[in-house]
């Protein structure tokens, strides 16, 4: 009885360990992530410059995630690249907290070890993927739900580079401005297509991996490279949900990067989705290395200006 209380006990605080060293990641790559936010917003406040793609065909390049962090740098100061962390992290601890406590409401937090294959039937195989499926859910669903208003306020707080605005300055200001202007609907601004984009990358990778390991790949080492490659694949395809999120947490605020003409009013993520689409950009971001221009039909206009200045980098 003591050994497994003791290996319960390892057990959550390993768990608390590796949470706290994926925060620190998490804190330490966010002025890359702030960039990456700024970005699917569709602000670029450096200039493109002629260049040339893969084939030699003529483009107008955007810089990369580097020189665009250093802009921001340049504008605000290193301490200003950490601009929305701390409702980040806030979130982050929210959701950790709320996913185990919802897991364990529901029984699903004993769910024993895997067994080697070797050990287990077909029919206990597949039950066993069932039950780990349907926790991933429920972990997934409740942490993303439970943390959104801090989601929501960390990214109007990045969106603020845009129009210089302080009205988000802290996470007791900010829950104060989204409740007097929005109401409570505020805080889950961008909820549904951040629900679908993550919810449906899990199920599909997670039944991938599950039906390729078990008809087609055997050895350990491949499988492990081999579901990192399909969650990546995934997450590719669901990217442009991401974007209308960002967009759709920023809609509707005070903030001038929420507000026309820099972006429409729209009724809902749907209609965000749509606008984008015709624009061409729910791609936003999602490259960050090596960025263009993208070429628009003069009867589209993107309606976004620069803010607050024009920089063209070296």
């Amino acid at each position: 009885m003591d050994g497994a209380l003791s290996r319960t006990e390892n057990t959550e605080v390993n768990s608390w360990i590796k949470f706290g060293m994926r925060l620190g990641v998490s804190a330490a790559l966010h002025p890359f992530e702030y960039s990456k936010t700024l970005i699917q917003l569709g602000y670029e406040p450096i200039a493109a410059i002629p260049s040339t793609s893969w084939t030699g065909k003529p483009i107008l390049k955007l810089p990369n995630i580097f020189q665009y962090t250093g802009h921001i740098k340049r504008i605000d100061g290193f301490y200003g690249c950490y601009r929305g962390l701390a409702p980040k992290l806030v979130g982050s601890v929210v959701a950790m907290v709320v996913s185990e406590r919802v897991v364990e409401k529901l029984g699903l937090n004993s769910l024993e070890e895997s067994k080697d294959d070797t050990d287990m039937s077909e029919e206990d195989e597949y039950a066993q993927f069932k039950l780990h499926l349907k926790r991933d859910i429920v972990v997934t669903v409740s942490g993303i739900v439970a943390s959104h208003p801090f989601h929501v306020i960390s990214v109007r707080m990045m969106a603020q580079f845009i129009g210089r605005e302080t009205l988000y300055r802290s996470i007791a200001g900010s829950i104060s401005e989204i409740w007097k202007t929005e109401g409570i609907g505020g805080f889950f601004a961008g909820l549904v297509p951040k629900l679908l984009a993550d919810v449906a990358c899990l199920v599909l990778s997670s039944s991938t991996i599950y039906i390729l390991n078990k008809y087609l790949i055997k050895d350990k080492l491949t499988r492990q490279y081999n579901a990192a490659m399909i969650q990546f694949g995934y997450s590719s395809v669901l990217y442009p949900l991401l974007v209308v999120s960002t967009c759709s947490a920023v809609s509707g605020s005070r903030l001038m990067a929420g507000q026309p003409p820099i972006m429409p009013a729209y009724a809902n993520w749907v209609d965000c989705w749509n606008d984008l689409q015709a624009r061409k950009e729910l791609k936003r971001g999602g490259s960050l290395l090596w960025r263009s221009q993208i070429k628009r039909s003069p009867s589209i206009s993107t309606g976004f200006v620069p803010l607050p200045t024009i920089a063209r980098y070296q």
